[in-house]
């Protein structure tokens, strides 16, 4: 087992995301979160490998792993001892917005 470290940061782009979800939908949101929480258990138990980010990624080592029913990567940064989730990022909507993040 791996363990995770969710920054600050990730932590409010899935309450923002989720509350948007909410409001569109109620109950969408919980089933945001829950989606959420299953990537991290994923990434947690180290069941499949984090996906190469589609744009240069090459200075910040940082990978994702893309949610199915929603278009969000949990992107994370791999260490040995821990896996940082460092943005949980809309495929779309403001591309790398994530980068200035300070690194783990």
């Amino acid at each position: 087992m791996r363990t995770v470290r969710i920054l600050e940061e990730a932590s409010q782009d899935a309450i923002e995301a989720a509350a948007w979800y909410e409001y569109e939908q109620p109950g969408l949101g919980a089933e945001f979160f829950a989606a959420v929480d299953a990537a991290i258990d994923v990434i947690e138990e180290n069941f499949i490998p984090l996906s190469p980010l589609p744009e240069d990624t090459s200075h910040t080592g940082a990978k994702r792993l893309i949610l199915e029913r929603f278009p969000y990567d949990i992107v994370a940064i791999e260490l040995p001892e821990e896996s940082v989730v460092i943005a949980v990022a809309h495929q779309s909507q403001k591309p790398g917005y994530w980068r200035t993040r300070s690194k783990p």
